[in-house]
C-alpha cells in the first residue's frame, strides 16, 4: 500500500484550529460551552463519545449532556495533554485531514456525574479526541473517555479484579508527543506502516505463531501498553501477553476483522479509532464474569509511539461499559438506576 501521511503545510492550519477550540473550551463555563462548539463546529456536525454518550449529532446536545455537567461537577477543570498529532486518513484514501489530542483532564470532584459520588479531591479524566477539521471547522469528533478510570480513583471501581495494572498514566516516556510543528513525511510513513503490519497480525489471531512471537514481530520487547482500567498497564512483551493479550483471547470467539473510522500517523506517533473496531462473542471467563454466550461490540481508541522500527507504547481507550451492557451488565451508577 502507498502509505502517505502529511501535506506540504504539515497540517499547521488544522492544528491551529483544533488548539484555538480546545483553549476556548478549557476556559469558558456555564452556558458559554455552548457557544464555543457552535463557533467552532462545521455543518452537520456530529460526535462520538463513550457511553453512556453515544453518537451526538446536535451541539447543544454535546453541550448539555457531557461538557456542561462534566465541568460542573469537575471543578476547576484542566487540559494536561500528552499526545498532538494530525493526519490524513488512510481509511478514505488520504482524503480528510484529523487532529488527535490524547492526556487527562484534571478536576476537583465535588458535585455527581453520571451517578458517581464525588470525592471532594483529584480525579483525572482520560481521554483521546479524534477531530475531522475541514476549512476552519472541526466537521466530526471522536472522544473517548475512560470513566471507570475516574471512578476508580474515587474509590468505586467498577472492575476491580483487573489482570494488570491501575494507575494514572504518563504520557510518552519521550515526553515529544506534543508535535505543534511539520513532521519529516517519511518518519509518518514508517509509524503508519507499522501500525497497519500490526493491525494486520492481530487481526488474524491465526499466524500458526505463539502469542509472544507473533508481538515480537512489531513490538519492542520492553513495550508499555497503557489498557483501559478494568484490563489495566502492561510492561515487557511476556507480561503483556500473559495480562492481557493471552486471557483476552482465550475468552472470546467468533472475533471479526478489524475496522476503522480513522487511521492515521505523523512523525513517530499515530493510532486509530473504530465505531465499533470490531465485534467478539464472549466464549470464556473475562474480567471476572462468566461466559454469556453474547456477541459484543469493541470501541476502541489505540495511540502508538513507535522507536526505532517497532512500536514501544501503546495508549487504549475501550468504552468496556458499553461492552458490558451488550452482555447485560451495568457498570455505570446510573445504568443500573
Amino acid at each position: 500500500m502507498n502509505v502517505r501521511v502529511v501535506d506540504v503545510g504539515g497540517f499547521q492550519r488544522q492544528k491551529s484550529v483544533v488548539r484555538a477550540f480546545h483553549a476556548a473550551l478549557d476556559r469558558v463555563a456555564g452556558d458559554g460551552v455552548t457557544g464555543v462548539i457552535e463557533e467552532f463546529s462545521g455543518s452537520g456536525f456530529l460526535w462520538r463519545g463513550y457511553h453512556p454518550f453515544g453518537v451526538l449529532d446536535d451541539v447543544r446536545d454535546v453541550s448539555d449532556r457531557f461538557w456542561k455537567p462534566l465541568k460542573r461537577s469537575l471543578s476547576g477543570l484542566q487540559r494536561r495533554e500528552d499526545v498532538f498529532f494530525a493526519g490524513l486518513n488512510e481509511v478514505d484514501g488520504f482524503k480528510s485531514v484529523w487532529v488527535v489530542s490524547m492526556g487527562h483532564l484534571l478536576g476537583l470532584f465535588d458535585e455527581p456525574w453520571l451517578g458517581i459520588r464525588p470525592s471532594g479531591k483529584i480525579v483525572m479524566l482520560r481521554y483521546c479526541t479524534f477531530h475531522r477539521v475541514e476549512g476552519d471547522r472541526i466537521a466530526e469528533t471522536a472522544m473517548y473517555f475512560d470513566i471507570p478510570h475516574l471512578m476508580a480513583q474515587a474509590g468505586q471501581n467498577p472492575f476491580p479484579d483487573a489482570t494488570a495494572q491501575h494507575l494514572v498514566q504518563p504520557g510518552p516516556l519521550t515526553h515529544d508527543g506534543l508535535l505543534l510543528d511539520p513532521q519529516p513525511e517519511a518518519e509518518g510513513a514508517r509509524t503508519l506502516s507499522l501500525i497497519n503490519a500490526m493491525v494486520a497480525d492481530l487481526g488474524n489471531w491465526d499466524l500458526g505463531l505463539p502469542l509472544e512471537e507473533e508481538l515480537e514481530r512489531t513490538w519492542h520487547d520492553d513495550m508499555l501498553w497503557w489498557g483501559p482500567t478494568g484490563i489495566g498497564a502492561s510492561y515487557t512483551i511476556e507480561r503483556y501477553a500473559k495480562q492481557h493479550a493471552g486471557p483476552f483471547r482465550a475468552a472470546f470467539g467468533n472475533r471479526t476483522r478489524t475496522g476503522h473510522i480513522a487511521r492515521l500517523a505523523e512523525g513517530r506517533y499515530g493510532g486509530f479509532f473504530g465505531w465499533p473496531n470490531f465485534t467478539a462473542c464472549l466464549t470464556g471467563e473475562f474480567m471476572g464474569h462468566a461466559p454469556t454466550g453474547r456477541t459484543g461490540e469493541f470501541r476502541v481508541i489505540d495511540i502508538y509511539r513507535r522507536e526505532g522500527g517497532l512500536l514501544a507504547e501503546n495508549w487504549i481507550f475501550i468504552d468496556l461499559p458499553h461492552f458490558w451492557k451488550t452482555q447485560g451488565v451495568d457498570t455505570l451508577p446510573e445504568d443500573a438506576t
